[in-house]
């Protein structure tokens, strides 16, 4: 399509997002993974998956590097085939082990994690490459509001080396939702960008999905990201799902002791269930379901297991650290009995420093017990 160029025409000023509400509207398709199992070479990635996301959600798959969250993506897209299994669009099968629809008739759009734009084609140039069925004058049409909607308006005729980071990004997010796919794949779209730009970049892109209305699925490592991101979050460990569930409730209910550490970190003490109860240095908690002489690990959370009182009752601690980070302080504390320090995090209080002695007062309804893994 190298006719598809065109002066420069007026746009924001840079940096700036176009209007909302502009992203022009999809045809929301849903998309279903049934036990698929995908090897590359002797590395068997994924391992009977099965994930069904209905038309118009958000799903974000979280997991660490190599749990076989961006192969998933692969294969929903059709650049890889699978062994076993099947994948549907709208019911109809794209990926078994004997058959593969070719990506380009599966209506998925997918947004590569290093964007893949094409360095030799302007930004006008690669947001309309995906519109080759439609005529020159809708193309370029389609393809100018995706840009004027990432704030890119103005740059139709730079070349992804004369834009930022930051730019190539819009550019590859404007050239993914701009054939208006049913389906959107997005691969750690914000993992080159620094942290100031970050979470404009996020909040916007999710206007973007939302505006578009297509139902996506967003690859990442951060789980803050894809707590703010997804309606739904599937967790990934070794190519198998641990944990499909809406972010409140893979927060408040992991599945297990790995899954737990994955959201946020903790202190691990081991404990044995007498009555009913644990008994551990931070105090006494009932626990449902284990029999006596059962061991466990009760884990504690930075925020809400514990509060921090200078007075009155409580377990007593001393301050050895303390990080202040926009308005909230990271404390360790050690308590008597537990190896490791305790991080807490709370509201800034100038009085609390490193040396302090305090109390702490357990939450047993913030903490998570988990049989030992």
């Amino acid at each position: 399509m190298a006719e598809l160029q065109s002066a420069p025409r007026p746009g924001r000023p840079a940096g700036q997002w176009g209007p909302r509400g502009t992203a022009g509207v999809s045809i929301a398709a849903a998309l279903t993974f049934e036990d698929v199992h995908v090897s590359i070479g002797d590395r068997h990635i994924l391992k009977g998956v099965t994930l069904p996301l209905v038309p118009g959600e958000i799903v974000c798959l979280l997991g660490e590097s190599g749990s076989g969250k961006s192969t998933m993506l692969r294969v929903a897209a059709g650049i890889q085939r699978i062994e076993k299994g099947e994948v549907r669009v709208n019911g109809t099968l794209v990926s078994s082990a004997g058959y593969h629809m070719e990506p380009q008739r599966r209506g998925v759009g997918l947004m590569f994690q290093d964007f893949a734009l094409f360095p030799h084609m302007t930004a006008l140039q690669n947001a309309a490459f995906g519109l080759s069925d439609l005529g020159r004058r809708e193309a370029l049409a389609q393809a100018r509001v995706a840009l004027k909607r990432v704030g890119l308006g103005d740059r139709e005729t730079s070349y992804p080396h004369m834009l930022s980071g930051g730019q190539q990004q819009r550019l590859a997010l404007a050239r993914t939702f701009a054939p208006r796919p049913g389906i959107l794949m997005l691969d750690e779209p914000f993992s080159s960008l620094d942290a100031r730009l970050r979470e404009t970049v996020r909040n916007e892109t999710l206007a973007i999905l939302r505006e578009t209305r297509a139902t996506t699925l967003i690859v990442t490592h951060d789980p803050e990201e894809a707590m703010v991101l997804g309606d739904r979050i599937a967790l990934l460990r070794d190519g198998r799902i641990v944990q499909v569930d809406t972010a409140a409730e893979i927060y408040r209910k992991p599945a297990d002791l790995g899954a737990a550490r994955f959201f946020s970190p903790l202190t691990e003490i081991s404990a044995q269930v007498m009555g009913g109860v644990v008994e551990t240095p931070l105090g006494k908690m009932t626990v449902e379901g284990r029999a006596d002489g059962a061991q466990v690990v009760v884990a504690v959370r930075p925020l809400g297991a514990l509060d921090v009182v200078t007075k009155g009752e409580g377990i007593p601690g001393r301050v050895v650290s303390k990080r202040e980070a926009l308005g909230v302080d990271l404390f360790e504390v050690q308590v008597a009995g537990v190896d490791e320090p305790i991080h807490l995090r709370r509201r800034s209080d100038i009085n609390l420093k490193p040396g302090s002695d305090i109390m702490l007062r357990l939450n047993a309804e913030h903490v998570l017990v988990f049989d030992p893994d």
